[in-house]
């Protein structure tokens, strides 16, 4: 399992944009895809982005359009541009990576809070 660790959170007002950075404490691991999820205070986490090896890019419709997922899976960094941020989009945001053949996402990092002012 690699070890994950988030940056670049922050509070905003509605409308502007942040841009948050993954990468791994220590070695990185191959064969991994990576994701975005996010908690809302009293919400269960929620997938936000997903990135594969090849590139494949993945969002929730919440996000589309306005949220971008970007990086090197290689080195198992991983960023997330978000742009047009919403009140809404106020949470905690974690990196997460798994095995390209599994399901399950096994590694996470700490998370970083984002908070949207309106």
């Amino acid at each position: 399992q690699v070890q994950l660790t988030e940056s670049g959170g922050g509070l905003v007002q509605a409308g502007e944009s942040l841009r948050l950075s993954c990468a791994p404490t220590g070695r990185s691991v191959s064969g991994v895809a990576m994701a975005w999820f996010r908690q809302a205070p009293g919400k269960d986490r929620e997938f936000v982005a997903g990135i594969t090896y090849g590139a494949n890019t993945r969002y929730a419709d919440s996000v589309k359009g306005r949220f971008t997922i970007s990086g090197n899976i290689a080195r198992n960094t991983i960023q997330l541009q978000m742009n047009n941020l919403k009140p809404e989009d106020t949470a905690i945001y974690y990196c997460a990576s798994k095995m390209a053949s599994s399901t399950n996402f096994g590694s996470w990092g700490q998370g970083t809070q984002v908070t949207v002012s309106s």
